[in-house]
């Protein structure tokens, strides 16, 4: 008996207790939206369940209630809401959008690093701490100095395709001549105005948003990180970034080259077999064999967020569709009361869409959104809002997986038309359930990728080996124009040259021939006085 019981409590902590190698991992998110921590959070979690000991620090409640790791939940400041209803119903030019938004955000990070419960956890925590810094990216680079404090690798989490800050941050080429920067709308292959347009992009990112983004980071990193507290300038920080998980896969394009610290796990959200759903959302989809509508415009953004008058458009619009809606609403009023609509405050989307019965999902855009619903094989009409929404939605609609909306101009008409066109139209459906075929099919899970690569960063120190580099050049040396201006000067020097020996040549032989002319006019009016 005693030994079947000493066996038992072996083979339980064969299972529980962690492997001789695990790490020291921490993971800090402080993106207030919940659609970046449920991607930030299933790394974490995928990590903590491959064995690691895993700390998460985050604004937000734990998304994942049962993983195995340790989660502190900081009471900060998020975006207002006057700020969200401004970005939604009043936005103002692509000019001023991004750099207000990125200002708030600079902003409310800084916030949460100076968060009480963070400067205690700092200090009963010493540089020895952690061994891996996992660092969900959302405006905050000024936060790679947790790593120069725990004198550790970072691993960044970003929740969609790179773009110009991630590219800068590893050395990623932006190869703008045949690559459709992230905002700029545009798909491959570009024509000669497409890459005009691509060209103007960059130009804005690099050479407007790139350099107020670096005074705002350089700012509040000289504050938080001083250098004569001993830690490592921001640029040296920078130097610090071992790898970088970006959500997203190259089947949904562009095809482009990426160093090789940018790894790529699109769908590191979505679990291999989805969870049971709660029972009343359950019944609701399995007692609808006609189909449901999925409707959500993302975590974001909740009804209360609308104008009045498009809220009553979608209304009006849902509630005489002949399918059940289960509409992620949020905690405010409703719109309206209708038999075949099911407002929830929050709903559990990847096993939602999941689920067989799901027939349409009426989606903001945002990458996340997106991704489960091609992983999932689910067509979308799209609203989008902000961000990189409006990209999002227009590439589902050019590669024929669902219909653009705009917000600004949505009508009933409009709205009504869009839904029924991907509702009756077999194409749209057709088309999403191949992609889905295309975009499960890879060498490993994104789950299976992510502990692949943490263990190999961990077992190399770091794997500096891997990094580009570019990571280590100034812009201007990336761009050679040092070489440049040196060929030039040598150019410019040479022809400089040939140029004052002709004229140095031209001017011997006037002077000589002047010469010739003169002894020859003195020799003939000597003659004539003779």
């Amino acid at each position: 008996m005693r030994c079947s019981i000493a066996l038992l409590a072996l083979v339980f902590c064969a299972f529980v207790v962690p492997p001789a190698n695990a790490a020291r991992i921490l993971g800090f998110f402080p993106s207030p939206s919940r659609s970046h921590l449920l991607i930030h959070c299933a790394v974490a979690d995928t990590l903590a369940r491959a064995g690691h000991n895993v700390t998460v620090i985050a604004t937000k409640p734990n998304m994942y209630p049962k993983a195995p790791y340790n989660y502190i939940q900081l009471d900060t400041p998020l975006l207002p809401d006057t700020f969200m209803n401004v970005l939604v119903n009043d936005p103002p030019p692509f000019y001023k959008r991004y750099p207000m938004l990125l200002s708030e955000v600079t902003k409310m990070n800084n916030r949460t690093l100076s968060h009480p419960d963070l400067q205690e956890f700092l200090r009963n925590h010493g540089e020895d701490a952690f061994d891996l810094l996992l660092l969900g990216y959302f405006g905050n680079e000024f936060h790679l100095g947790l790593g120069a404090h725990f004198k550790c690798p970072v691993v960044i989490s970003f929740m969609m395709q790179p773009f110009f800050v991630i590219n800068e941050l590893i050395g990623n080429p932006s190869e703008h001549a045949y690559v459709p920067t992230l905002f700029s709308g545009l798909k491959q292959p570009m024509d000669f105005w497409a890459r005009l347009q691509n060209y103007l992009t960059t130009l804005f990112e690099y050479y407007y948003m790139s350099p107020m983004l670096e005074r705002a980071e350089q700012k509040y990193y000289s504050y938080n990180f001083p250098t004569s507290s001993g830690y490592p300038s921001l640029e040296e920080a920078r130097h610090n970034v071992a790898l970088i998980f970006a959500n997203h896969w190259f089947t949904q394009g562009p095809v482009r080259p990426n160093v090789p610290n940018l790894i790529e796990i699109g769908g590191i959200q979505i679990k291999q077999h989805p969870d049971p759903l709660p029972a009343d959302i359950a019944e609701l989809l399995d007692g609808s064999p006609e189909g449901v509508i999925y409707f959500s415009l993302g975590s974001n953004i909740q009804g209360k967020h609308l104008q009045a008058d498009k809220a009553r458009i979608m209304y009006s619009v849902v509630s005489k569709l002949p399918y059940k809606v289960l509409w992620q609403w949020g905690d405010s009023g409703y719109p309206g009361n209708s038999s075949n609509i099911v407002y929830k405050n929050w709903l559990p989307q990847s096993d939602v869409l999941a689920h067989p019965n799901v027939k349409l999902f009426i989606t903001h855009g945002g990458k996340g959104s997106v991704v489960e619903s091609q992983y999932h094989g689910v067509p979308m009409v799209g609203i989008p809002l902000f961000g990189d929404q409006p990209v999002n939605v227009l590439d589902v609609q050019q590669l024929g997986m669902g219909v653009y909306v705009s917000y600004a101009d949505l009508t009933e008409e409009r709205l009504r038309q869009a839904v029924e066109e991907v509702l009756h139209n077999p194409k749209y459906t057709e088309t999403v359930r191949n992609f889905s075929k295309l975009y499960r099919d890879r060498p490993m899970t994104a789950h299976q990728t992510v502990v692949w690569w943490v263990d190999y960063v961990l077992r190399h120190k770091g794997a500096f080996h891997m990094q580009s580099p570019a990571v280590y050049m100034k812009r201007w040396q990336l761009m050679s124009l040092d070489v440049l201006g040196f060929l030039l000067t040598i150019i410019i020097t040479v022809i400089s040259l040939a140029l004052a020996s002709v004229y140095w040549l031209a001017k011997r032989c006037r002077g000589g021939m002047k010469g010739k002319t003169n002894i020859k006019n003195g020799v003939t009016k000597a003659k004539k006085v003779k």
